[in-house]
């Protein structure tokens, strides 16, 4: 009974044994699978990709008008703040006039001013007449300083008003007039001179294709590899005159991975000296990050300083 006994704990020794290095294995292969697929992003063939402008907007009226100029042309380069396009304003710039008239006028600011002056007067002369007047002549007296002090404060309240409406149609003036918020170049001019447009048309577009960006798609597990500002290498499908690629770096890593194709977007921004149009197809490397040469052996120096040892060169 007991030669069976240890024939049986062998057999399962045996095969612990056996279990170990079968998991050793997987691991290992794990750890080799997950190596060469950050070697391949890192120095491989890279992430495809399509480039597009760094900064891209579409601009439009928020109410329907005419267009009385159109100021710029496709292709075009503008600079942040520059008119592009304006609506016709002459009657709102007749109204603007009046409304401006208004807020500065100071007509009836005065005549309450000298009303109220004229008030305090009387109510001095009655106060001062104590045996020819009676109380409530002195009262009535009162009230009419009272009335006159608001009437005062009621036309400075309206001149405000004024103020504030002479502004409000300023600003409306100001929405009749498309400025560019980016600097770059006229990718499309949607109106001509003269013709009608509605609110929220497309009226023009301004891209800025230097730097471009792209958006890669990088496979979920290289992703956590990678790190803002890391640089990159951006191939085209067809290799500038200087016969170079174009050097980038990562400036955004989105926080949401994308669960159909288990990726995540990872944005990198490119120099086009060559200016290339964006929309080209093209393959993203990315570099180890950090990595400088002889930081290595900087590290050593700076560890054998430390522990009072001498490094030679």
């Amino acid at each position: 009974m007991s030669g069976s006994t240890g024939h049986v704990g062998l057999l399962f020794a045996m095969e612990n044994q056996m279990m170990k290095k079968a998991n050793s294995g997987i691991w290992m292969a794990l750890v080799a699978v997950l190596a060469g697929s950050a070697s391949s992003l890192l120095a491989g063939g890279g992430v495809a990709a399509i480039t597009k402008p760094s900064g891209d907007v579409t601009l439009s009226f928020i109410r329907p008008g005419r267009i009385e100029k159109v100021l710029v042309k496709e292709g075009q380069v503008v600079k942040a703040g520059q008119l592009l396009v304006q609506q016709d304003d002459a009657a709102e710039q007749a109204h603007l006039a009046q409304l401006k008239a208004q807020a500065e006028d100071t007509t009836r600011v005065k005549a309450a001013e000298a009303q109220l002056d004229q008030k305090k007067l009387d109510l001095k002369k009655t106060q001062a007449a104590a045996g020819a007047t009676t109380e409530m002549e002195v009262e009535h007296a009162k009230l009419d300083v009272l009335i006159a002090e608001l009437s005062l404060k009621l036309a400075q309240f309206q001149r405000e008003q004024d103020g504030r409406k002479y502004n409000e149609a300023r600003l409306q003036i100001e929405r009749m007039r498309l400025a560019s918020p980016i600097a770059g170049k006229v990718e499309r001019v949607s109106v001509k001179a003269g013709e009608s447009v509605d609110a929220l048309d497309d009226v023009i577009r301004i891209v800025n294709i230097v730097p471009l960006w792209i958006d890669v798609p990088v496979p979920l597990d290289q992703a956590r590899l990678l790190k803002k500002g890391q640089k990159a290498v951006v191939e085209f499908a067809a290799v500038d005159n200087a016969g170079k690629a174009a050097e980038g770096k990562i400036v955004h890593i989105a926080s949401v991975a994308d669960a159909a194709s288990n990726t995540l977007m990872v944005r990198v921004e490119a120099l086009n000296h060559a200016n290339r149009p964006a929309g080209e197809h093209v393959r993203v490397k990315f570099t180890p990050f950090a990595k400088v040469a002889g930081s290595d052996k900087t590290r050593s120096k700076a560890s054998a300083t430390k522990s009072g040892s001498k490094v030679r060169n």
